[in-house]
């Protein structure tokens, strides 16, 4: 496969993964601002802007709610934006056009082209939703109606990658709130997971487990440790046969370590600190991504010229 198009079938998977999780952490402040009219509004925005890394206005001015969806919501200028990646993700899936599926192409096409007139026509809450529904349908493609060769694995490796840092950073943006957050059951409903968590505690609720449910479960598809292990699998799938027997890819490494830090310490001690925690796993995406890059994609391309990596 040409390093191009595998470079944009790993950014397809990325994109589109960003939109999705960037909707989900939007609901979830959103709601939270509009149902408190105690919630220091300025503050939070400016907390959610840093933790996005996305630069905020100077500090004399005030940042509401506005702000944050013109800048993470409906800036298509801006890669880390949801219209911003899902016009990246289209853009992507048109350079690899002779490998993508035409459902898929299609799929990506028409989100790119909706995008715009229904994030300024629908509710901020209506929007998100249809950003995660079209994210949906993109996944149930990528799964159902593409091989299982390099070509889905490149996109899984970046859905993976994007996945565990974005999840990393809700978990942040709660632990950093605290009780000014919107709550660890909140957070649960938001990444779908609040179901899969009843039955997996059986219906006993608390903070810790929850916390510790988002980020170590090794069984629901949007946890931390599920996404750097999904990731890793992808990426051992495409090495050479005769690279199998020894752990010699940085990318490889750089994820294992993370996650082994992760599923083999005491839940009370990621919890403890959990920021830091977080802070590590979305260094070890980065780092990963950067090796990935050097070994799958050495030429650089217009594809990520633009973007850069905001991690």
């Amino acid at each position: 496969m040409l390093s191009r198009i595998a470079e944009a079938l790993f950014w397809i998977g990325r994109y589109v993964e960003r939109a999705d999780d960037t909707a989900r952490i939007l609901d979830v402040h959103v709601q939270l601002l509009s149902e408190d009219p105690w919630a220091e509004e300025s503050l939070a925005c400016r907390s959610l802007l840093a933790i996005m890394d996305h630069p905020a206005p100077p500090e004399e001015g005030t940042v509401g709610r506005e702000t944050v969806l013109r800048l993470l919501a409906h800036d298509p200028a801006n890669p880390s934006s949801i219209a911003g990646a899902l016009v990246a993700a289209r853009e992507n899936a048109r350079r690899a056009r002779e490998i993508v599926s035409t459902e898929l192409w299609e799929t990506l096409n028409t989100t790119r082209n909706q995008v715009g007139p229904v994030g300024h026509r629908e509710t901020p809450h209506e929007f998100f939703s249809w950003v995660r529904q079209r994210a949906a349908v993109v996944a149930g493609l990528m799964e159902s109606a593409t091989p299982h060769d390099a070509t889905w694995h490149f996109m899984v490796l970046g859905q993976s990658i994007e996945r565990a840092d974005m999840t990393a950073r809700l978990l942040t943006t709660q632990a950093r709130l605290g009780a000014a957050g919107p709550g660890w059951t909140t957070l649960l409903r938001s990444c779908g997971a609040h179901e899969a968590y009843l039955r997996a505690h059986r219906g006993r609720t608390s903070d810790a487990d929850a916390a510790g449910f988002l980020v170590l479960d090794r069984l629901f598809p949007r946890t931390i440790v599920y996404a750097l292990g999904s990731a890793g699998r992808a990426l051992r799938a495409l090495e050479p046969v005769e690279e199998r027997r020894e752990v010699s890819d940085e990318a490889v490494r750089e994820l294992g370590i993370v996650r082994s830090r992760l599923e083999f310490a005491r839940r009370s001690e990621t919890l403890e600190d959990l920021p830091a925690a977080m802070e590590h796993v979305q260094e070890a995406c980065s780092r990963a991504s950067e090796a990935i890059r050097d070994r799958y994609f050495p030429s650089p391309t217009n594809a990520t010229a633009w973007v850069g990596e905001a991690l």
